[in-house]
C-alpha cells in the first residue's frame, strides 16, 4: 500500500478538499471498478478504486447497488458499457463537484450521468455541448440529444444544421447517422446548402451504409437503402443540367426513366410534372445579376456623390447584401444603405473597408457588402440602394446593358434609375452587379448568420468584356 501523507485531514479544511484527496486513491477504498481501456491492438482492463459511501450519497443507482435489498456483496465490479476516462470523470464529479469534459469524453460522461442519475453532471455536460456545438460535431450530438429528450439541445442542433448545412453534411459524422435522421435532414425546408452538395452527402451516406451492411455500394443497392422517401425530397430540378449529368447520373441511383424525365425537364419538353419540389429551400442564398456585359475603366470613377438605384420585387425575399464593382488590388471604404423610397427611411446601413478581389467568374474584380442582419423585402414595394464609395480615382469595372427586369424561379426584380443626384449608376449601367437574396423565412425569431458566399464560375475566361448569360446564379455557405 502506498505511503499516506501524515495528518492529511488537518491540512484540508473543507469536505471537498478531503474527498478530493481520496479520489482515485486506494486510501479507505472499499470497492473497485474494472473498466476497458482501448489500446492500439486490443483492449485491456484498468481498475478505479472508489468509496461506497461517497458514491451512494451522490447517486440513487449506486445507493441501490450498495445499500439496497439486492446490494452487491463483492468489492470488485466490472462495467463493460463504459470506458476508463468517462467513468473517472463521473467519479471525479461525485468527489469534487468538478469534471474535466472534452469533445472525446462528453457524450459518454453524459450517458453515465443519466444512467446513474446525477442530474447536475448531466446539466454540466449539456452546457458544455451547447457552448461547443459546431457544424463539424452537430451530427454526433443530435442523436444523443434526441435519445435523452433534451429539447433545448436538440433545437440548438437543428438551428446549427440549418445555418451551416454544407459544413454539417460534409462532416465525418454525417455518414454515421441512422437512416431516419438522414431523412429528417433532407425533409427540412430551411437549409443553407446547394442541392447538389446535399445529394452528394446523401450519396456518400448511402455508400457508407452499403459497406456497413457488407454490400457493394452500387446504384441499385444505394437506391434500396435510401428509399423513395429520401429521394423524393432531393430537389433535382435545382441542380444544373451539367451537374446532374456529371454527378447524379454517375451515381446510378436514379432509374433510366427518371434520368430521361429530368433531361426532358432541362429541355423544356416535359409532358408530365416531375415528382420533385422545384422551389429553393429557405435560407438558401443566390445572386441576382443585372448586367449582360461588364467592362473595365473607360472613365468610370467615384466622386462625392453616392451610387444609387431603385428596385422592387414581386414577392417577399430576404436581402443579405449587395455586390460592388472594384479594380485590381484596390481597397474601398463604403457606406451602403437600403431605404424605403416612399419616405427615405433607412432600413439597414452597413459601413466598412473592403478589398477588391477577383470574382469567382474570373471576369472582374469586386467585393460584397453584406449586412449584419438581412432586410425583409415586401412585394411590390419600391426600395433604394445607396452606396457612398471612396476609393481609387483611376476607375473600376462597371456594368453595361443592364436588365430592367430580372426573373428567376418566380422572384422578379424591377430596376429603375434614381431620380435624385448621384454618381453615374442607372438601370442600364454602373454599379451593383449582384444582389444577394434568399427566400423569405416564414416565421420570426430564428437566428441566422451569414457566411461568405461562393458562386460557381460561369465564364472562366478573363477579358474586358464579359457576356452574362443566366442572370441568376446559386450560392452556398462556406
Amino acid at each position: 500500500m502506498a505511503t499516506v501523507e501524515e495528518n492529511w485531514q488537518m491540512k484540508r479544511s473543507t469536505v471537498v478538499q478531503r474527498t478530493t484527496f481520496i479520489f482515485n486513491n486506494q486510501l479507505l477504498s472499499d470497492v473497485k471498478f474494472v473498466v476497458q481501456v482501448p489500446t492500439d491492438e486490443s483492449e485491456s482492463k484498468k481498475v478505479i478504486p472508489a468509496h461506497k459511501f461517497l458514491l451512494a450519497i451522490s447517486s440513487p443507482v449506486f445507493y441501490a447497488m450498495f445499500c439496497g435489498r439486492m446490494a452487491e456483496a463483492k468489492d470488485s465490479i466490472e462495467l463493460p458499457d463504459c470506458d476508463y476516462e468517462s467513468l473517472l470523470e463521473l467519479f471525479r464529479f461525485m468527489y469534487t463537484d468538478e469534471a474535466n469534459l472534452s469533445g472525446s469524453n462528453v457524450m459518454q460522461v453524459l450517458y453515465l450521468a443519466n444512467k446513474y442519475m446525477v442530474p447536475s453532471l448531466a446539466e454540466k455536460c449539456n452546457e458544455y455541448l451547447r457552448d461547443n456545438l459546431e457544424a463539424s460535431n452537430v451530427f454526433c450530438i443530435l442523436p444523443h440529444a434526441q435519445k435523452f429528450e433534451d429539447k433545448d439541445l436538440e433545437d440548438r442542433c437543428w438551428e446549427m444544421i440549418e445555418k451551416q448545412t454544407e459544413e454539417a453534411v460534409t462532416s465525418d459524422e454525417f455518414v454515421t447517422l441512422e437512416r431516419s435522421l438522414v431523412e429528417s435532414v433532407v425533409k427540412r425546408e430551411r437549409l443553407t446548402v446547394k442541392e447538389l452538395d446535399l445529394f452528394k452527402a446523401v450519396d456518400r451516406w448511402a455508400a457508407k451504409e452499403s459497406e456497413r451492411q457488407g454490400k457493394t455500394p452500387e446504384g441499385d443497392v444505394k437506391r434500396r437503402i435510401l428509399g423513395e422517401e429520401i429521394l423524393r425530397e432531393i430537389r433535382f430540378p435545382l441542380i444544373s443540367q451539367q451537374e446532374f449529368a456529371s454527378v447524379v447520373c454517375d451515381s446510378c441511383i436514379l432509374s433510366f426513366q427518371e434520368v430521361v424525365d429530368m433531361m426532358k425537364h432541362y429541355s423544356n419538353v416535359s409532358s408530365t410534372p416531375l415528382p420533385y419540389k422545384q422551389t429553393p429551400r429557405f435560407g438558401y442564398i443566390r445572386r441576382c445579376f443585372r448586367f449582360k456585359h461588364i467592362v473595365y475603366g473607360e472613365g468610370w470613377n467615384y466622386s462625392y456623390c453616392p451610387d444609387r438605384i431603385y428596385f422592387t420585387v414581386n414577392k417577399p425575399v430576404m436581402l443579405h447584401g449587395v455586390q460592388h464593382f472594384g479594380s485590381i488590388g484596390a481597397e474601398y471604404t463604403v457606406s451602403t444603405e437600403v431605404r424605403d423610397s416612399s419616405d427615405g427611411s433607412i432600413l439597414v446601413k452597413q459601413s466598412g473597408t473592403y478589398p477588391s478581389e477577383k470574382d469567382d467568374t474570373d471576369s472582374y474584380y469586386g467585393f460584397d457588402v453584406k449586412f449584419d442582419r438581412p432586410v425583409s423585402l415586401v412585394e411590390n414595394k419600391e426600395y433604394e440602394i445607396v452606396s457612398l464609395i471612396n476609393g481609387p480615382t483611376t476607375g473600376s469595372w462597371r456594368g453595361l446593358k443592364g436588365e430592367k427586369t430580372v426573373d428567376s424561379q418566380g422572384v422578379q426584380f424591377i430596376f429603375r434609375t434614381a431620380n435624385v443626384l448621384g454618381n453615374k449608376t442607372t438601370d442600364e449601367t454602373g454599379q451593383f452587379p449582384a444582389f444577394l437574396i434568399s427566400q423569405s423565412v416564414p416565421f420570426l425569431g430564428l437566428k441566422r448568420s451569414l457566411g461568405r458566399v461562393v458562386r460557381k464560375p460561369v465564364n472562366a475566361n478573363p477579358g474586358l468584356k464579359v457576356k452574362r448569360g443566366n442572370v441568376f446564379h446559386f450560392l452556398s455557405f462556406v
